[in-house]
């Protein structure tokens, strides 16, 4: 993988018990809206806009769920890593 590729895609785990319920959606489709172009969020075979509270919902993305996000702008790089460290760190909860 190259490091444009690196740049772009990340892999997370939900950590929070309560999983991907609508507040911590709420908060990562705020982050996706600032970026330049979309941002997707993949569960298994289904790809959503991370910036639509709902489109997230429908991953029914519990506690242990690996996520993948890609992002299509490398000028988003921040935008990123904004959520990679948001879910990471259990969404606060």
């Amino acid at each position: 993988m190259n490091r444009l590729q690196e740049a772009l895609s990340a892999r997370v785990c939900i950590r929070n018990e309560f999983g991907l319920h609508a507040r911590p959606a709420a908060r990562i489709a705020e982050i996706a809206r600032t970026a330049k172009r979309k941002v997707w969020i993949v569960r298994d075979d289904e790809k959503v806009d991370a910036s639509s509270i709902i489109d997230l919902l429908t991953l029914a993305a519990f506690m242990g769920a690996e996520l993948t996000l890609h992002i299509e702008d490398p000028m988003d790089r921040d935008v990123m890593e904004r959520i990679v460290t948001l879910i990471e760190n259990g969404f606060g909860e």
